[in-house]
C-alpha cells in the first residue's frame, strides 16, 4: 500500500468538544485515531462522533470491526422498539376481526392512550437516529431516505397525538362514528422496519469484517522470545525487528520474518488461498498469523505491528470497502433528484385527496401522503453500490487478491488487454546461473569471482543468481568499492583493484567498452534457448558472458488460456533481451511481444495503447516497474515474500499467482453487473410503489395503501438489494 504520508490541513477552529479537525481527502494511513464516514469516505475527523454530511456515526478508518458498537446500539433500539410496537400493532389489527372490530372498547380512550404511551418511546427514542439524520440532511441540503422517513413518521405521530388532544381541529377527519382515526401503529411500525433495515445493513457490512478474522496475526497476545537465559513469553507488542522468536509445531507464527533455524511446513491458506502447506527452510520468509504445522522454527522478526503483511491486508481491504465506485456517483445523482420529486409527489397526493377524495378527506390525504413518503425512501438505492463493493473486496481477499479501491474493481471489469512482464511475473523471479563463459586467456574461477563479488552489492535477482552460483562452486568473494548501478542497465565497481562492469551490451558501451560484437554473436544461441545473457568487462576490455535461466511459473500457461476465454488480449512487455523474451513467449503461446524496453519506453507504450481506447492492466514485479504500473489503467503487482507495499498498483496478488488475474477480472465484471442489478431492483420498487401509495387503485378497487404496508415494501426493496449483493460472496471465479 502507499506509504506516502498525506498530512491533513491545520485543524479547524474548535466549535464544541465533540467535533474537531474535520478535513476531506485520504487519511494518513500511518496514523491512528482517524475516524471516517462509511457513506462519505472523504470525510475525516480526529475524534469519534457523527458525520457532518449524513449524521452516521464515524468509524475508525482502519479498524477491523468498525461497526460493532453502532450495530449493538441499533439492535437494542430495534428490540425495545419492536417489543413496544407489538401490542400497538395487535390492537390496530383487532379492527379487522369481524364482530370484534365493532366493539366500542377497541376505540376507547384507554386503548388510544395506551397506544400513545407505547408509541412515544418507539418514535422519539428508538427512532431518534432517524430524525437526527433527517434533520442533518435538511441542514446540509442533501435530502435522502431519512428526510422522507422522518417527515412521514413525524406527520403520522403528530397528527395522531393532535387528534387525541385537540380533535376539534380536524373537522374533515371525523369518521362516521364521530372519532378520528389515529396512526400510532403506522408510525411505530415504520420506525421498527427502518431500524430492521439498518440492522440488516450493518450486519451485512460486518460480514466481511468477520471474514478478516481469518487473518489473525494481531490476535496473538504473546510470542516466544529466544534469549541467552532461555526462551520466555513476551507480549506481542514488545517484539522488535531483529528479535529471534521460536515457533513450536501447531503454533501460529507471531510476526513476519525469516527462518534462521529449523525447517517445517507452514499452512498459509488464510493468505494465499492455497490449501497445501509450504515447505520452509533456512532463509525462507514466513508470514505472521500462518500456522507452523510440523517442525520447530526459529525466526528473525523483520516486520512487526502494523507493518506485517496481514496488518497491511486488513487495512487495505477495509479502506477499499469504504471507497466509492464510479457507479456510486449515479446512485448519488439519482437520490439527489429523487427525494425532491418524492416530496413534490407527496404534496400533490395530499392536495389531490383533500380536493377530490371522499370523506374523511384529511385522514385519507394524510395516509396517502405518508405512504408515498415512506415507500419511496431511496434506502435501497443508497445500498446498491456500497454493499456490492463490500462483499466483492472481501471475496477477493479470501482468494489472495488484494484490491485497493472500488474504482479498481470497476476498471477491472473494462480491461481489454493484459500486459505481462517477464521476470518475476511470467517466471518465478528466482533465476539460476547456468553458463560461465570467460574470454580466451581468462581463468573461469577468477572471471566468476570478480563478477560475483561486484554483484554482491546488487539488489537484482540476476545478480543474486550469479552470487549464489559462485558460492555453490566454492568461490570466495571479495568486497567491491565505488559501486554504481543503473536501472535496467547494469552495475560497475572496483574489485581487488580491477574495474568490473556487468550488464547489457548497451550499458557496457556507455562505459566505452569496445569489441563486444563477437560476444553478442556468442550470446544469440543462449538467448534463443530462453536464457538471459549478461556481459562482463574487466579493466575496460570485454571479459565474457554469464547466462542465467528463470523457470516459467507453473500457472502461467493456464492463466493465459483463462484470459483468452474472457476475450482479453495478452501481450508481453519486458526489458529483457528480445530473443530471450520471444523464446519464452513461444513456449507460453504469446504472439505479441515487446521486449528490450526501457522503463520510459514501457510508459510511452502504455500511453499509446490508452490513446487507442484500450483498457490495459499491467502485471509486473512491483517496485521495478513502478512507473509503468502507475501509468496502466490497472496496475497488478506480484506480491512476494512479506512485502505488499507497492504504491503504484491497484491490485496485489499475494503469492504472484497469474491465474488470479482472470479471477480479479471476473470479479470486477460480476461486481459492476451486480451494482447495476441492485440499482434496477431499487428503482423498480420505487417506481411501482409511488403510484400505489398515492392511491391509483382507489377509484377502481377502493384500495388505499397503508403506511405500514408501505414501510414493509420499502424494507423489502432493501432486502432484495442486500440478497443480491450477498451473491458476490459465493460467485464462481
Amino acid at each position: 500500500m502507499d506509504e506516502t504520508k498525506i498530512e491533513p490541513p491545520a485543524p479547524l477552529p474548535e466549535v464544541d468538544h465533540h467535533v474537531r479537525a474535520i478535513w476531506r481527502g485520504p487519511p494518513d494511513p500511518t496514523s491512528s485515531g482517524v475516524f471516517t464516514c462509511p457513506s462519505h469516505p472523504d470525510v475525516h475527523q480526529r475524534r469519534s462522533g457523527d458525520c457532518p454530511e449524513c449524521a452516521k456515526p464515524l468509524q475508525e478508518h482502519a479498524q477491523r470491526k468498525p461497526i460493532s458498537h453502532h450495530l449493538r446500539d441499533m439492535v437494542r433500539r430495534f428490540r425495545i422498539g419492536g417489543a413496544l410496537t407489538l401490542p400497538v400493532l395487535v390492537l390496530a389489527a383487532l379492527h379487522w376481526i369481524p364482530d370484534l372490530g365493532e366493539d366500542s372498547w377497541i376505540d376507547g380512550e384507554a386503548i388510544r392512550w395506551f397506544q400513545f404511551l407505547c408509541t412515544s418511546p418507539v418514535v422519539w427514542w428508538a427512532g431518534w437516529p432517524i430524525f437526527e439524520r433527517g434533520w442533518r440532511s435538511l441542514v446540509v441540503r442533501r435530502l435522502d431516505m431519512f428526510t422522507l422517513v422522518s417527515l412521514g413518521v413525524g406527520s403520522a405521530f403528530l397528527f395522531s397525538a393532535a387528534a387525541m388532544l385537540a380533535p376539534g381541529l380536524f373537522t374533515y377527519a371525523h369518521q362516521a362514528n364521530g372519532r378520528i382515526d389515529i396512526y400510532f401503529q403506522a408510525a411505530a411500525v415504520i420506525v421498527v422496519l427502518v431500524l430492521l433495515g439498518q440492522v440488516i445493513e450493518l450486519r451485512a457490512r460486518s460480514c466481511t469484517a468477520i471474514e478478516l478474522e481469518s487473518l489473525p496475526a494481531s490476535d496473538l497476545p504473546t510470542a516466544l522470545l529466544v534469549a541467552p537465559g532461555g526462551d520466555h513469553l513476551v507480549p506481542l507488542d514488545q517484539v522488535k525487528v531483529g528479535d529471534r522468536l521460536r515457533v513450536l509445531p501447531g503454533a501460529r507464527i507471531p510476526v513476519d520474518g525469516r527462518v534462521v533455524e529449523g525447517s517445517s511446513c507452514v499452512n498459509e491458506s488464510m493468505v494465499t488461498g492455497e490449501p497445501s502447506p509450504v515447505e520452509k527452510d533456512l532463509g525462507d520468509p514466513v508470514i505472521g498469523g500462518t500456522v507452523n504445522e510440523s517442525g520447530s522454527l526459529v525466526i528473525r522478526a523483520e516486520r512487526v505491528g502494523r507493518n506485517t503483511m496481514l496488518a497491511q491486508i486488513s487495512e487495505m481491504v477495509v479502506l477499499a470497502q469504504r471507497s466509492n465506485p464510479p457507479l456510486q456517483g449515479l446512485s448519488n445523482r439519482v437520490s439527489a433528484f429523487f427525494v425532491p420529486v418524492v416530496l413534490a409527489a407527496a404534496g400533490i397526493t395530499f392536495v389531490a385527496w383533500m380536493w377530490f377524495g371522499p370523506d374523511p378527506r384529511f385522514a385519507n390525504a394524510l395516509v396517502a401522503a405518508v405512504s408515498v413518503l415512506v415507500i419511496a425512501c431511496p434506502a435501497a438505492i443508497g445500498l446498491a453500490a456500497p454493499l456490492s463493493i463490500l462483499f466483492s473486496v472481501g471475496r477477493a481477499a479470501r482468494d489472495g487478491v488484494i484490491v485497493k479501491s472500488a474504482k479498481t474493481l470497476s476498471d477491472l471489469a473494462k480491461v481489454t488487454t493484459v500486459a505481462l512482464d517477464l521476470s518475476g511475473t511470467l517466471t518465478t523471479g528466482k533465476p539460476v546461473l547456468m553458463d560461465v563463459l570467460p574470454a580466451a586467456g581468462l581463468e573461469l574461477e577468477e572471471f566468476l569471482r570478480l563478477a560475483a563479488s561486484l554483484e554482491l552489492e546488487s539488489k537484482h535477482p540476476l545478480g543474486a543468481a550469479i552470487v549464489q552460483g559462485a558460492k555453490n562452486r566454492g568461490i570466495l568473494l571479495e568486497t567491491a568499492t565505488d559501486v554504481k548501478t543503473t536501472t535496467a542497465g547494469g552495475i560497475c565497481g572496483t574489485v581487488a583493484g580491477h574495474v568490473v562492469m556487468v550488464g547489457k551490451p548497451a550499458y557496457l558501451r556507455s562505459g566505452r567498452i569496445q569489441g563486444l560484437e563477437p560476444f553478442e554473436a556468442w550470446a544469440v544461441g543462449l538467448q534463443e534457448n530462453g536464457k538471459t545473457a549478461l556481459f562482463v568487462s574487466i579493466d575496460g576490455l570485454p571479459a565474457g558472458i554469464l547466462s542465467t535461466v528463470d523457470t516459467i511459473k507453473p500457472s502461467a500457461v493456464a492463466a493465459i488460456l483463462e484470459l483468452r476465454k474472457l476475450e482479453v488480449g495478452v501481450v508481453m512487455v519486458t526489458g529483457d533481451d528480445p530473443r530471450t523474451a520471444k523464446a519464452i513467449a513461444r513456449e507460453l503461446g504469446i504472439g505479441d511481444v515487446h521486449a528490450g524496453l526501457e522503463p520510459a519506453t514501457k510508459v510511452a507504450l502504455l500511453k499509446a495503447w490508452g490513446a487507442q481506447g484500450q483498457i490495459v492492466a499491467l502485471a509486473g514485479d512491483g517496485l521495478a516497474d513502478a512507473c509503468a504500473l502507475a501509468e496502466a489503467r490497472v496496475g497488478i503487482s506480484m506480491g512476494t515474500g512479506t512485502d505488499l507495499a507497492v504504491p503504484s498498483t491497484g491490485v496485489t496478488l499475494v503469492r504472484g499467482d497469474l491465474g488470479r488475474i482472470a479471477k480479479a477480472i471476473r470479479l470486477g465484471r460480476a461486481t459492476t453487473w451486480n451494482i447495476r442489478e441492485n440499482l434496477f431492483f431499487a428503482l423498480l420498487f420505487n417506481a411501482l410503489g409511488i403510484p400505489l401509495a398515492a392511491g391509483v387503485l382507489f377509484p377502481s378497487y377502493g384500495i388505499l395503501l397503508s403506511p405500514v404496508v408501505a414501510a414493509a415494501a420499502m424494507t423489502l426493496g432493501s432486502l432484495s438489494v442486500i440478497a443480491n449483493a450477498l451473491r458476490l460472496r459465493s460467485v464462481k471465479l
